[in-house]
């Protein structure tokens, strides 16, 4: 079978999302991310059940085949990631950002930290218990890359939900900044987990804890936002400097390429540079750079391709499921995880709101519930997955973070709009006692 180009791809691709897009529309009428990949995970059941029937085909292995030859890690993280972060980021209201602050920041960093940590530990005492060996420090990873929240998820499906927009921005902000901070936790735990592999003894894991976390720490997270700050100025210099629509809208996708481009050359945070980039892009330049024209061209260009890659990115989770193992024990691992990551993504938005709340910050009643259970995952964490080193358990790992990410989209995504309706004042008052 000859391979297919990456022309050749797109076109099946985009091809595939236009009809499945249509079949839901038309059928289904499910929410656009959630339509998505339930559609293509139809898609692929109609694959497995075609197959059985007519074995002769080998219909799921030309199909496991082409959807294996497609590299979804590389093509969200060194593609997609940045242009929908750098979306999301272009509409968020930097003045309402900056007033949540404090709950915002909390929840992108202490709360991924001690998901990571819950999950890591909870996930290896889980899988060991059901004749499952993980390395701890395969578990701990596992924890990095499943905390993240997804924020091409969450962004549409919050405004759809209809949430107070003080709830909005928080939970929105939180996935904007926790990719970065989860990517950076998974990048120091797989170099130690590396380390320790390649060296003799573990001297290699003593070195990266003693000298070298810290050290990638601090390139990946202030690396990563200095070069949003320094690609975001420069691209608002730019900007400041014409009033042609179209040059402009150019800019802004070349500056997503050129923030892609330098941040994997330098190892240091793309997200986080993204983010940062967006922000200020889609404040300071929105607000002092653009004409009402180029703002409007803005907007329409950065949605289509916002909607566009949404669409890709869910089509692929949907049709990811072709390629994954669930049997026997790995199938019971990867139902048992979908409680426990609930609970560790509950403790992780409690106890940051109540230290904000112990020192007088007020949250709208419900918010830890509409937190935990709005938490959304997606392609990010399947991707990270897909991308580590061979280990033992390495299967196990795989389907359990595609049965959270699964059961996130399709469950949770189709029922956080009546919990909010069900658990949120409609005064939308803040509160600071009851969750």
């Amino acid at each position: 079978m000859t391979a297919l180009s990456l022309l050749d791809m797109a076109a099946i691709l985009f091809s595939m999302a236009a009809l499945l897009g249509l079949l839901n529309h038309h059928l289904f009428k499910l929410p656009f991310t959630i339509g998505m990949t339930f559609s293509a995970m139809l898609a692929s059941f109609a694959v497995i059940g075609l197959d059985k029937l007519v074995p002769t085909w080998h219909l799921a292995d030309s199909v496991r085949a082409a959807v294996s030859g497609i590299d979804f890690t590389y093509a969200l993280l060194n593609g997609m990631l940045g242009f929908l972060l750098f979306a999301g980021a272009l509409h968020t209201d930097l003045d309402k950002l900056r007033k949540f602050a404090a709950p915002v920041g909390a929840l992108a960093v202490l709360g991924t930290v001690i998901a990571t940590s819950l999950m890591g530990f909870g996930s290896y005492y889980l899988f060991d218990a059901i004749g499952i060996h993980v390395p701890l420090i395969f578990c701990l990873i596992f924890g990095a890359l499943i905390a993240p929240t997804d924020p091409v998820a969450v962004l549409g499906i919050m405004r759809a939900a209809g949430a107070p927009k003080n709830l909005e921005v928080k939970v929105i902000g939180e996935s904007l900044f926790n990719d970065g901070i989860g990517v950076v936790i998974f990048a120091v735990l797989v170099g130690i987990a590396t380390a320790s592999m390649g060296e003799v003894g573990g001297h290699g894991a003593e070195a990266m804890s003693a000298g070298g976390v810290m050290g990638l720490i601090a390139k990946e997270v202030v690396g990563g936002v200095a070069l949003g700050i320094i690609a975001g100025y420069g691209a608002y210099k730019a900007l400041c400097s014409i009033d042609e629509a179209n040059l402009e809208i150019l800019i802004t996708l070349a500056l997503v390429m050129f923030i892609n481009l330098i941040a994997f050359k330098v190892h240091t945070s793309s997200p986080l540079a993204c983010v940062i980039a967006g922000l200020f892009i889609g404040n300071r330049g929105r607000t002092l750079a653009m004409s009402s024209k180029t703002r409007e061209n803005l907007d329409i260009v950065w949605s289509f391709i916002d909607e566009a890659l949404n669409a890709i990115l869910f089509l692929l989770i949907g049709l990811e499921i072709i390629t994954f193992t669930f049997k026997g024990t790995i199938l019971t691992a990867s139902l048992l995880m979908i409680p426990l990551g609930l609970l560790a993504r509950f403790i992780a938005v409690a106890v940051p709101v109540n230290m904000l709340k112990a020192i007088r910050m007020s949250f709208i009643k419900g918010s830890v519930r509409v937190l935990t259970w709005g938490g959304l995952k997606g392609g990010i964490s399947i991707a990270l997955a897909m991308s580590l080193p061979d280990f033992e358990g390495r299967d196990a790992v795989l389907a359990a973070t595609y049965a959270i990410v699964l059961f996130s989209i399709l469950v949770q995504g189709l029922t956080v709009g009546k919990l909010i309706q069900h658990v949120v004042p409609k005064s939308e008052e803040p509160v600071s006692a009851s969750h």
